[in-house]
């Protein structure tokens, strides 16, 4: 029986929960700034959890930070090998390559998610003084 590696699942994970931050933070502001504040309002009736996760913003990020931490340290830690299986060693490599697009898409999402929560406003409002 042949098991996953923790870092393919953490990935992912950490995949969804970066995506979260954005669509929670990043993606309201975008769109307010559009113009489109009414686009706003209907997305958060019809997804009532968004409020919540706005309203606890610095844990989500704190928490997806975490996993991305964490990931990198799994994919990129020390010591690490593929079997000399020439079949396995081509799955591990594989699985390797994908995990660190995984892993970069997901940082990428994480920052621009963090600029538009953090440092969008701010910087916007010191921009205007």
């Amino acid at each position: 029986m042949q098991t996953k590696p923790p870092a393919n699942t953490l990935s992912w994970l950490t995949l969804f929960s970066s995506t979260g931050t954005l669509i929670c933070c990043a993606l309201p502001i975008v769109l307010v700034t559009l113009g489109l504040g009414a686009s706003v309002a209907a997305l958060t009736n019809a997804f009532p959890f968004l409020i919540f996760l706005s309203i606890h913003k610095a844990w989500v990020f704190a928490l997806s930070g975490l996993l991305l931490t964490l990931t990198a340290w799994l994919i990129y830690r020390p010591a690490q090998a593929c079997p000399s299986n020439l079949e396995h060693g081509s799955l591990c490599n594989q699985a390797q390559v994908w995990n660190r697009r995984i892993f970069w898409v997901s940082a990428g999402i994480w920052a621009l998610g963090f600029f538009a929560a953090f440092i969008a406003l701010p910087l916007r409002i010191f921009l205007e003084n």
